[in-house]
């Protein structure tokens, strides 16, 4: 996000400056061959491609004879609105992914073998649920039309659609028990990802999505039910 085409990226989150964009991009970027393709990290417009000679030339913020005055004045005055959330975004991006200082990583459940994914959600394997699945509470997130569908259900598990997810911070009369592990399941493994993200604030701390959903329980052929209920 610092050279797109005719364009550039913003300096007006927290520690964004106009002064070093442009010497990023003056003093970089445009060191580099005229011929260097240059391809937007976002575009609105319909662009595809550009080079560094173009950008040099016909860039209305940094190309031809912009100098920092110029850049920094037209930055400083763009008055855009801040995306929501922005405040909150860009720290995270700046620490890439680490712990913030002084915490870690939340401690792997030891009931049975779970992977974190890249969002921090705990996730188990389909087979490995299977061997361990009489340890956990087994929650189908699913709606009651796809419950009853060709996919079928795991054995035991216990139906409780998203809706009536939502309202798990302000009422504790569920069935489900919070000193007990908790799998969330949905078709893909998408739905129920946000399951266990609702279960957690709700006080659940060994909440795990199965991987894959039930879509990946049926390619690893493992038995579901399909009588009515």
């Amino acid at each position: 996000d610092a050279l797109l085409i005719r364009g550039c990226g913003r300096t007006d989150f927290q520690q964004g400056s106009p002064a070093r964009l442009f010497d990023s991009v003056r003093g970089r970027l445009f060191g580099l061959p005229d011929g260097c393709r240059v391809c937007p990290a976002h575009d609105y417009r319909g662009f595809s491609a550009s080079s560094i000679g173009e950008e040099r030339r016909f860039n209305p913020r940094l190309g031809g004879d912009a100098d920092l005055h110029d850049f920094s004045g037209y930055m400083n005055h763009l008055n855009l609105p801040h995306p929501k959330r922005i405040d909150e975004a860009v720290p995270a991006n700046l620490q890439c992914g680490r712990p913030p200082s002084g915490s870690s990583p939340p401690e792997a459940p030891d009931w049975a073998p779970l992977v974190l994914s890249t969002a921090g959600i705990w996730q188990i394997e389909p087979q490995a649920l299977a061997e361990h699945r009489h340890q956990a509470q087994i929650v189908d997130v699913r709606e009651p039309a796809e419950w009853a569908d060709g996919l079928g259900r795991i054995a035991g598990a216990r139906l409780l659609p998203m809706d009536e997810l939502s309202g798990l911070e302000t009422t504790t009369d569920i069935g489900l028990d919070r000193d007990r592990p908790v799998v969330a399941v949905c078709r893909s493994g998408t739905r129920s990802a946000q399951a266990v993200v609702l279960l957690t604030r709700a006080g659940f701390k060994q909440a795990v999505n199965l991987a894959g959903g039930m879509l990946r329980w049926q390619r690893c052929q493992l038995p579901v039910e399909t009588r009515p209920v």
